[in-house]
């Protein structure tokens, strides 16, 4: 056992205090807004459209707790929240929720829904693995939409997963149509669209760090990685680093990965679990090396 029953109980305690974070992202991103509109200076409106993006991951992964049951006690209020979480993502809360708990189920496996490598090395594995890199808001939005949903889902997953997309498109729909009838289409270009880009790069040169050359069809400890990162990252993206505590307590919340951490970290490092200090770094190699090669791993 990693860690004491009773230690580990003190990281699964709620906290509501820290949820006023949550807050505080929406009013930064509506100040960030703001200033974004009230300048012409392109290098100050790039750096801002850069900082939503940020904060928008910082957002994701508020919404990520609600996929595990976490932000909240109540199941009602976190699938409420998720769900407007997840509208300026352009996908739906239950498929990015089921995707993600099989995700957790099937780590570092064929059966994997978020698997972009070890991969048979092709053409099209290679396109895909680098487009990821610098367009994963479009790809992740086919994914999402399309590809795992009517890959997956059946029955009553299917039909919540289709209304809901129904009523995505129809509030995409009205806040475009306002936007023209009311001219104020450089809010939504400024504030929300060209932001997502940015965004779907951070999500990509995070997320492939968490999973890229770490053990195949192995333990939880193994299969995947923490990087430290730096104050900064893990305020604005509420610890996310801290990815193999996440993977072996996902119900342990986000302020509380820290601490977990810490009290694991002799134990990680007696078995050792790779714990790394930058997410650029592993991204750089991944970039040069390319798709994992699953053959590699059959041996």
């Amino acid at each position: 056992m990693l860690i004491s029953t009773a230690e580990l109980s003190s990281f699964y305690a709620h906290r509501s205090y820290y949820r006023w974070k949550i807050l505080l992202f929406y009013i930064l991103w509506g100040v960030a807004g703001y200033l974004v509109t009230q300048t012409s200076l392109w290098p100050l409106k790039l750096a801002i459209h850069v900082f939503i993006g940020f904060l928008m991951l910082g957002i994701l992964t508020f919404m990520h707790d609600a996929v595990h049951g976490i932000l909240f006690k109540n199941k009602l209020a976190n699938e409420l929240v998720g769900n407007f979480m997840m509208l300026p993502f352009w996908a739906t809360f239950i498929t990015f929720k089921e995707d993600h708990l099989k995700h957790h189920r099937h780590t570092r496996t064929l059966d994997d829904p978020d698997r972009i490598s070890p991969v048979e090395r092709n053409f099209m594995n290679y396109l895909v693995f680098y487009l990821y890199f610098f367009l994963g808001a479009f790809l992740s939005m086919i994914h999402f939409n399309f590809i795992y949903p009517f890959k997956e889902f059946r029955g009553k997953k299917l039909r919540i997963h289709l209304v809901a997309a129904v009523l995505y498109v129809a509030l995409y729909s009205i806040i475009f149509f306002l936007a023209s009838v009311y001219h104020f289409w450089p809010v939504v270009f400024n504030c929300w669209l060209i932001p997502l880009i940015f965004f779907g790069i951070f999500n990509s040169w995070r997320f492939v760090p968490e999973h890229y050359g770490v053990g195949w069809d192995t333990d939880l400890i193994h299969s995947t990685r923490t990087i430290t990162s730096n104050r900064f990252v893990r305020f604005f993206w509420n610890n996310i680093n801290y990815h193999i505590e996440h993977h072996l307590y996902p119900a342990v919340p986000w302020y509380n990965l820290p601490k977990l951490h810490a009290a694991l970290s002799p134990a990680l490092k007696e078995q050792g679990a790779i714990v790394e200090k930058s997410y650029f770094r592993v991204c750089l190699r991944a970039l040069l090396r390319g798709p994992e090669a699953l053959e590699s791993y059959r041996h």
